[in-house]
């Protein structure tokens, strides 16, 4: 087993500041050694907090540091040539999601991967949760007759956030919702056929917004399972929610990302196992052991979630329903 794991950030925004940098730093034997970003300033301002060497440009960063491992923690429309240069180094991946904004680019990055022989983990946290081992054990063996899932919710950033720009997020499904279809990927199962239709109503002359205020999502699942999902942004002052129910013969299951209620009451009885690795710690662990078993959401895998989203608005422009060619 390595002593230690070199790792880099392509991107020190948000994610990367408050959510995976911190973790980072509680987890035995991981080093941060450099950081880039297109705003210096931001790359040394998590240089100092956190450790490492800053740079402006991924590249330059690449070629000059000696790393083991890399995230990538990039806005959508600029994943590809950064992880396709980290497979050609031989560095491990951990990419946040949504990992692309076309399933073109995703393919190659996935072969890339399996190519290269580098481990690769994908930013979908909920499926480290207790609640969906407890959620994916239940399921494993009943069939399900329907999956709802909602999440309303406002715009992220300001009138210049690439958030609420179409051709760079993929809008609040593809970008933010991709959390939600993915968690029901993992506890019901593949999507085989999806159907999607947008509007953009309530927002409409919002600055510099051109993503859909309201997105539904029908799917059909490989098991025979169907299900929809609608999100929605136009909650700008608060208000938002998330859930999902998924209804067997009998049996309603009202699914939160941190427990499950069982309706009626008393008709089954689900635990909630004890929390394991989070994913931070699990990328670590599988970089420094090569036990891969550890990760949950490999990049191979995350391409069908994404493959999903994109289904669906590329159905919400069409007007047909899309087929998976993945699962």
């Amino acid at each position: 087993m390595a002593d230690r794991v070199r790792i880099g950030f392509a991107g020190a925004g948000g994610i990367a500041t408050e959510a995976h940098l911190p973790a980072l730093k509680e987890v035995d034997g991981a080093e941060i050694v450099a950081l880039a970003d297109v705003s210096e300033d931001r790359a040394k301002a998590a240089a100092e907090k956190f450790g490492g060497k800053a740079y402006a440009d991924w590249r330059e960063m690449l070629d000059k540091e000696e790393m083991d491992a890399l995230y990538v923690c990039l806005p959508p429309h600029v994943h590809g040539e950064v992880e396709l240069a980290a497979c050609a180094k031989g560095l491990h991946l951990f990419v946040e999601k949504p990992i692309v904004m076309d399933m073109e680019t995703g393919i190659k990055i996935a072969e890339a991967i399996e190519k290269a022989g580098v481990i690769s983990s994908v930013g979908y946290q909920l499926r480290y949760r207790p609640v969906a081992d407890a959620a994916r054990d239940f399921l494993k063996d009943k069939p399900v007759a329907m999956v709802a899932g909602i999440r309303w919710g406002g715009i992220a950033g300001g009138p210049e956030h690439w958030w609420r720009v179409m051709s760079r997020s993929g809008g609040m499904l593809h970008e933010q919702a991709t959390h939600n279809l993915d968690f029901i990927r993992y506890i019901v199962g593949d999507v085989k056929r999806v159907y999607g239709v947008k509007a953009l109503n309530a927002l409409k002359g919002v600055e510099n917004l051109d993503i859909p205020d309201g997105e539904i999502t029908v799917m059909e699942f490989v098991n025979g399972a169907i299900g929809f999902f609608a999100n929605s942004c136009a909650l700008t002052k608060g208000g938002g929610a998330s859930s999902t129910e998924i209804i067997l013969k009998d049996l309603l299951l009202q699914v939160s990302f941190s427990d499950i209620q069982v309706r009626p009451e008393g008709a089954a009885s689900i635990e909630l196992p004890e929390p394991g690795m989070d994913i931070d710690e699990a990328f670590v662990h599988a970089v420094r052991t090569g036990d891969r078993s550890v990760i949950r959401s490999p990049y191979n895998d995350a391409l069908k979630t994404a493959e999903v989203t994109l289904g669906a608005l590329e159905s919400s422009k069409t007007g047909k329903p899309v087929e998976m060619k993945l699962t």
